[in-house]
């Protein structure tokens, strides 16, 4: 399994925990939006690692995006579902050099 891989399954899961509703957004607000820059550098070491190996990019992308709109309430929300789901969706995929090998 890939750093990417890892990470994104990493990157999901936490995206997954941001956008549960009170939970998510009252562990951003008390920990003053840090979470949101953590997940934006996690977000663009993921995309940077995935399209090394020629991985999907596309959750680390909207979750770079999530992680610059995500303060407003709702959408922010609706943004880490999002996000979670895109990631989990990529990392379950199996890694491009794998695929390659010869049996």
């Amino acid at each position: 399994m890939s750093a990417a891989r890892i990470l994104m399954w990493v990157t999901g899961a936490l995206e997954a925990f941001l956008g549960i509703p009170f939970f998510g957004g009252t562990f951003v607000i008390s920990l003053l939006w840090t979470p949101l820059a953590v997940m934006l550098v996690l977000h663009i070491v993921t995309l940077v690692l995935a399209q090394q190996i020629g991985r999907e990019t596309r959750g680390s992308v909207l979750g770079i995006i999530t992680s610059c709109i995500a303060w407003i309430p709702i959408v922010g929300m609706v943004m880490h579902i999002l996000t979670a789901i895109f990631l989990l969706i990529d990392a379950s995929e199996a890694d491009p050099e794998l695929e390659k090998q010869p049996d």
